[in-house]
């Protein structure tokens, strides 16, 4: 069995990646690029993949292939139909960064509700200096126990957030999916979470019906005190319509790991604006703590292992 991992470099070299349990050549490429997939992947039983994203046209001559191994949770760099289709099997990981994640997330939320950002920045300027004071006000300052927390999507890590903002004395929402009329039993309608929400938390997959699901219209029903964080996926938020709402004071702050095109550049509006007080950007890392990341490794290895007993363990085709 010839297993290729197309983005070993997405694991940091700290963690340690356990052989799988059966025979096997092992060749990985700390990156791919999109042109060199086909050739990588044309000999391979057993494909491993962070972001490279597979497709119909460099998975059409992998005649041999018959497991994807995705590293992550999100499946929507894979051409799922087409593995259907052709009898390969794709497994993901799931479970490993409900810690990572909502700990990532509490922490944006107090960053950006005690503007603790703007604070620095002021100091850098030389404002403290300038009032005299033992202290100064530059920006408000609010309290998260108390306030109201509202998340979309209820999954694993959308539940683990709630678990640690409850801990914490916040009030916590869930959002019924955006167009359905009917609630299931503890949602709320989507726009009403949206403009009852002290914070925002998006925690749903990427797919058409949420592709930016956060717009000019959502922000605008969202109070003018409120924070939106984004630890799911970029294209959940309408990264324009957000600096927009950051500018023109529609909503308080934003944090943002995760982006429309990564890695980002400077002509992503959020990087462009990465100057703002109110914006906290990360590179993508709020699932990456070290345990969080040998727990994927594990999973990731067990799949392999797994699909060699025949099992569909973590199978979503």
């Amino acid at each position: 069995m010839k297993i290729v991992f197309l983005d070993r470099a997405t694991i940091p070299s700290q963690i340690q990646l356990k052989k799988p349990n059966f025979e096997h050549s092992w060749v990985e490429y700390d990156f791919t690029e999109p042109e060199q997939v086909q050739e990588r992947v044309i000999d391979a039983d057993i494909v491993i993949t962070n972001k490279v994203i597979l497709n119909a046209r460099n998975l059409s001559q992998a005649t041999r292939l018959r497991l994807i191994a995705i590293s992550a949770t999100g499946v929507n760099n894979v051409d799922t139909d087409y593995c259907e289709a052709n009898g390969i099997g794709v497994a993901n990981v799931q479970g490993y960064a409900t810690r990572s994640v909502p700990e990532h997330v509490i922490a944006m939320l107090f960053s950006l509700k005690r503007n603790l950002v703007g604070y620095h920045q002021d100091i850098e300027k030389g404002e403290w200096q300038k009032d005299k004071q033992f202290c100064f006000f530059t920006h408000p300052i609010q309290d998260v126990s108390g306030s109201t927390l509202g998340i979309i999507g209820s999954g694993g890590l959308g539940q683990a957030t709630a678990l640690l903002a409850k801990a914490i004395g916040m009030n916590v929402l869930f959002s019924e999916r955006k167009g359905v009329s009917i609630c299931r039993e503890g949602y709320l309608p989507f726009e009403e979470l949206l403009q009852q929400s002290d914070a925002i938390t998006l925690h749903c997959p990427l797919n058409e019906e949420t592709h930016h699901l956060i717009g000019k219209s959502e922000l605008l029903l969202m109070k003018r005190s409120a924070v939106l964080i984004n630890a799911g996926r970029g294209n959940l938020v309408h990264e324009q319509a957000l600096v927009d709402a950051l500018q023109t004071g529609e909503i308080a702050g934003a944090g943002v790991d995760v982006f429309s095109e990564e890695p980002a550049d400077k002509s992503n509006p959020l990087l462009a604006h990465s100057h703002l007080p109110n914006l906290i950007l990360t590179p993508h890392v709020a699932w990456g703590s070290d345990s969080a990341i040998q727990a994927l490794s594990d999973i990731l290895i067990e799949n392999l292992n797994s699909f060699m007993r025949n099992e569909k363990l973590n199978r979503v085709v």
